[in-house]
């Protein structure tokens, strides 16, 4: 399942180039956007392929923070370039959409699917039980810039200030996690940094060298770069064209497209019955963009000199947050799970879905 699922993916690369030569020939923007889409999966998917290599040639502790800084590394790109060309809102929400993707569908598809194959799955509720606590303290925090954004939003500088000394409390919670899971959980495949796709494949013999490692992790993340200026340059024609508002091209499309190989992969894994590293990809990747992507960021939007991002959500954002962040959490805090969970989730994601391609462009 797993070699044709990684051939399926591969042959995906040949439409990196179509898209360039698309957007070089004019083409379509919506055909454009597509073709974007389709060719960042395999990119995205060869970032984490090289960075579990160099985690084997590293160590777990090593491979452990490359998988902490780098998990995320194409939809960050994605949004950087978004930053640039002055789509903030686009970049809000994707960073929603990312919480609630990896929360609500990889979550319910792994507890469904599992929970089909193999009955009730157990997995460390200690370890669950922290992810979920970072994760409801990750929203708070999103949270509060929002909700306090009513009484100062006539004082930019206030709203900037906060904004920022919330995303630098983030950043220090993140590094902390990052800490705390190195240095108090048994092994590489537990707590929120999962350094390797599968724990049966944990000390394989590896497939490239550290050299071929670092080509493949450039050259991927150079790609990454150039489709996702092809991508981003043809938002704009398909929420005219197709009507959709920035909110839902953000929410659902954009973490569909930056992590569908790592979803992928919690799925499968769950299936075999793996939830301890299920979990970990998933309460993982929505730990790592909220307490860390979302932050950095605020800064990068700095840097960019445009408009600046601020951490303030609309009231339609923060409902789902907050929602999504409380069933998975109560969901991770017993130390076991079964299909209807995972049903129950998906559902609610299918209900933010509609709610989200409802709202007019």
């Amino acid at each position: 399942m797993s070699l044709s699922f990684d051939r399926i993916v591969k042959m995906l690369l040949i439409f990196a180039p179509i898209a360039l030569i698309a957007e070089l020939t004019h083409a379509n923007p919506v055909l454009v956007f597509v073709l974007a889409c389709l060719g960042i999966i395999p990119l995205a998917d060869l970032i984490g392929e090289a960075t579990e290599e160099l985690a084997h040639h590293t160590g777990p502790k090593i491979g452990g923070l490359l998988n902490a800084t780098l998990g995320n590394a194409a939809e960050l790109i994605i949004t950087i370039f978004a930053l640039r060309e002055g789509l903030v809102e686009l970049v809000k929400a994707s960073i929603v959409g990312s919480i609630l993707g990896n929360l609500l569908l990889v979550l319910g598809l792994s507890l469904l699917l599992g929970g089909l194959k193999n009955g009730i799955q157990k997995f460390d509720p200690r370890t669950a039980g922290l992810n979920a606590t970072l994760l409801i303290l990750a929203v708070v925090a999103l949270a509060i810039p929002s909700l306090f954004d009513v009484a100062i939003q006539q004082n930019l500088a206030a709203e900037l200030g906060l904004s920022e000394g919330v995303a630098v409390i983030m950043i220090i919670l993140y590094a902390l996690s990052v800490i705390y899971s190195f240095t108090h959980q048994g092994g590489e495949h537990d707590g929120a940094h999962p350094t390797t796709r599968d724990p049966a494949t944990a000390h394989h013999a590896t497939k490239w060298s550290v050299r071929t490692s670092l080509i493949v992790l450039v050259v991927a993340t150079l790609g990454i770069v150039v489709m996702s200026e092809v991508l981003v340059g043809a938002v704009g024609h398909v929420t005219e064209t197709l009507g959709l508002s920035e909110l839902f091209i953000g929410i659902i499309i954009v973490p569909l497209v930056g992590n569908v190989a790592e979803h992928l992969v919690a799925v499968q894994v769950a299936i075999k019955n793996k939830m301890e590293l299920s979990l970990a990809v998933s309460l993982g990747s929505s730990l790592q963009v909220a307490l860390f992507v979302a932050p950095v960021l605020v800064f990068i939007s700095l840097l960019l000199g445009g408009e600046t991002l601020l951490l303030v959500f609309s009231s339609f954002e923060l409902i789902a947050l907050v929602s999504a962040a409380l069933v998975g959490a109560f969901v991770a805090l017993d130390g076991e799970s079964n299909w209807l969970e995972g049903a129950m989730l998906l559902g609610v994601y299918a209900m933010v879905a509609l709610a989200f391609f409802a709202l007019p462009a």
